[in-house]
């Protein structure tokens, strides 16, 4: 049994075949797909994914940093209101974004601490988007770093270095398309990393791996990710694909 612990099956990439997309992941072995939040203009499209697949698909909320506008705190109040209302797996995904837009740092790392915060009232695990920001991903974390922070380091793709230091912060990493990609350069370096410390993932409909890089992505992909692995860890593609569901248990605790 696979587990795809980051997978956005709710995009309108999948309106014409998702149920097809579905089943083909089934096929693979994909039985466990946790879904990241992205804004408040994603929720209905959630709750109806997770109302059609309702023993396979499990739900995360939270505002996804490239969302953090001015209208943040509007958004973080729907966040908390739904938490309110219902259960969660996750906090996620929440984090800092430096690609596309510098000018909102101060605010993305508001949003990021209020919902770490957050995770720790609900003691929920977080899950974590860091692009270009390592460093200010690192500093906020420190600031919160306790027993009940924890949670997964989404489609790591830092140094050996960086991926040590979010181990330290009780986080797994992650690991999706990237590392089959020739200059993904995680490869070089994953096996140093124990295996126990390691989640598969596809971030779909983004990064598809090798060989259908470049194209849309989709949870049945996840055993491609699951066969580099154990490529670079000299074990079976089962025990791959034991040990990180095993992993994606204690995180998300089902």
């Amino acid at each position: 049994m696979l587990t795809d612990t980051h997978t956005h099956l709710y995009s309108d990439a999948f309106d014409e075949d998702r149920a097809e997309m579905m089943q083909r992941a089934f096929d693979k072995g994909v039985k466990r797909f946790f879904i990241p939040a992205i804004d408040s203009g994603y929720t209905e499209a959630m709750y109806a994914l997770e109302k059609e697949f309702p023993t396979t698909v499990f739900l995360m909320m939270g505002l996804h940093p490239t969302s953090v506008k001015e209208n943040y705190e509007e958004e973080l109040a729907h966040v908390a209101e739904q938490f309110k209302k219902r259960n969660f797996y996750a906090v996620g995904e929440i984090g800092i974004d430096l690609y596309w837009d510098k000018s909102t740092l101060k605010i993305q790392k508001i949003a990021f601490k209020k919902q770490i915060q957050l995770a720790k009232k609900y003691k929920l695990p977080i899950v974590i988007h860091c692009r270009d920001a390592f460093d200010e991903i690192f500093e906020v974390l420190e600031t919160e770093k306790s027993d009940d922070l924890f949670g997964i380091f989404h489609c790591f793709t830092g140094t050996f270095e960086q991926a040590q230091r979010a181990i330290s912060f009780n986080m797994k990493l992650g690991i999706g398309g990237v590392v089959t990609f020739k200059n993904g350069k995680i490869d070089t370096f994953l096996n140093q990393i124990p295996l126990k410390h390691i989640v598969l993932e596809t971030d779909s409909p983004y990064l598809a791996p090798v060989p259908h890089r470049g194209k849309r992505n989709e949870s049945s992909y996840l055993g491609l990710v699951c066969k580099k692995l154990s490529e670079i860890y000299y074990v079976s593609e089962e025990e791959i694909a034991r040990v990180t569901t095993k992993n994606s248990k204690e995180v998300f605790g089902i």
